[in-house]
């Protein structure tokens, strides 16, 4: 996804090359071809066809991302370990010096609303 953000867009081909750079050991095209495939199934990528090219684009900005990313893991922790993980997360705000933990209440207000 890395990649995709940087690119914005771009082929199995342009994704490929900008991994392979900095890969010792650089994947085959078809690697890169199923993962990027997979997230389009996955909705993470939206896909167009281009003559015989696919094009991907990133579905949400790395911030979104990581805004849902984020939810999914608190949420699949408080499921599985309820109040424990609840007074983990309490004992870690009270921790948080009062701007931060200011902020973070400014925030959590506006998702709500």
């Amino acid at each position: 996804m890395d990649a995709m953000w940087a690119l914005e867009e771009g082929s199995v081909r342009d994704v490929m090359e900008r991994l392979n750079r900095r890969n010792r050991n650089p994947r085959a095209y078809t690697t890169y071809m199923t993962v990027l495939a997979r997230l389009d199934e996955k909705g993470l990528l939206t896909r167009k066809r281009e003559g015989k090219t696919d094009i991907y684009r990133p579905r949400l900005s790395e911030e979104e991302y990581r805004e849902q990313r984020a939810q999914a893991e608190v949420d699949a922790l408080v499921d599985e370990f309820g109040d424990v993980a609840l007074t983990h997360f309490a004992r870690q705000m009270s921790r948080l010096d009062s701007k931060r933990l200011a902020e973070l209440e400014r925030l959590a207000r506006g998702s709500e609303a």
